[in-house]
């Protein structure tokens, strides 16, 4: 779904899965499509729902989270998922415009994808030395934070180093990142765990508004974060998940050279995928889609 000239406002950025609109009085209305992205590239073939289950689910957490963004004299970037436009209503929020800060914060509680991989090489994911002897899956002593710079489309988030946020932010804002990201994944961790669900690793953004630190864009869904069935979950190998990896893996197995322009995704690789997204969202909100 590209909602195009359905929504009569201007267009502020078009990214990989979302339109930004200018709804007047610094608000934006975010409207998410069932675009896939995937190493980078956004992928031909949409999948049904998507954009939907990313706005219910980042609503519904954006409550679940308020108590832990209170205690740090934060807030949330949501206005309203209702008073939107009729023609995105249910995948767009209307929400506060923010100067954003250019971090992606990461927190990690169990090691995978490319923390990984750097961890295999270096014994650390930057400059976060970890304990010898993880295996892809092990659980972490304690969560994490793993910064990332913000990339353009078509270009790399590129992982960073505490000293390179706190050059980015100041020292005193980079710490306030560090301890609310990990506060944020502690307590999504928790209620994700009651509904039978790891959660191995999530990105955040903030802004800031007034100065205020505001929680941005999207919060804990399949695009943002690792989820995998607690009942199968086994170190030592890439585990069963609620996100997009069953797109990644199939990828991988199709040859794709991730230079040329991606392939489009068979009938079954969209439903299966689909079928996820919704699983994660039942799951977690108890309700059904």
């Amino acid at each position: 779904m590209s909602p195009g000239p359905a929504v009569d406002l201007p267009l502020v950025a078009r990214g990989k899965v979302r339109e930004v609109y200018d709804a007047g009085d610094d608000r934006l209305l975010l409207v998410a499509s069932d675009r896939i992205s995937a190493y980078d590239w956004v992928l031909p073939t949409p999948i049904p729902d998507k954009g939907v289950v990313l706005t219910r689910l980042s609503v519904w957490w954006f409550e679940q989270l308020a108590p832990v963004l209170d205690s740090f004299g934060a807030t949330h970037h949501l206005v309203s998922a209702t008073d939107v436009p009729d023609a995105v209503a249910g995948r767009a929020m209307l929400v506060r415009r923010l100067e954003m800060l250019p971090v992606e914060c990461v927190a990690r509680g169990y090691l995978s994808g490319g923390g990984t991989a750097e961890y295999r090489r270096t014994g650390s994911i930057r400059d976060v030395v970890l304990p010898a002897g993880l295996v892809e899956g092990s659980q972490l002593p304690a969560p994490v934070f793993t910064p990332s710079t913000k990339a353009e489309i078509g270009e790399h988030d590129e992982p960073i180093d505490f000293p390179r946020v706190v050059a980015l932010v100041g020292a005193e804002r980079a710490e306030e990142l560090r301890e609310l990201t990990l506060a944020l994944y502690r307590r999504g961790a928790e209620i994700a765990r009651d509904a039978g669900i790891v959660l191995a690793d999530t990105k955040f953004e903030f802004g800031l508004s007034g100065g205020q630190l505001v929680l941005g864009d999207e919060v804990l869904t399949p695009d943002s974060s690792r989820f995998w069935p607690a009942s199968s979950w086994a170190p030592g190998s890439v585990q069963p998940s609620y996100d997009k990896q069953f797109v990644r893996d199939w990828l991988t197995s199709s040859g794709w050279d991730r230079v040329s322009e991606p392939p489009e995704l068979p009938a079954d690789v969209v439903a299966a995928t689909r079928e996820r997204y919704v699983a994660a969202y039942e799951r977690l909100t108890g309700t059904p889609f």
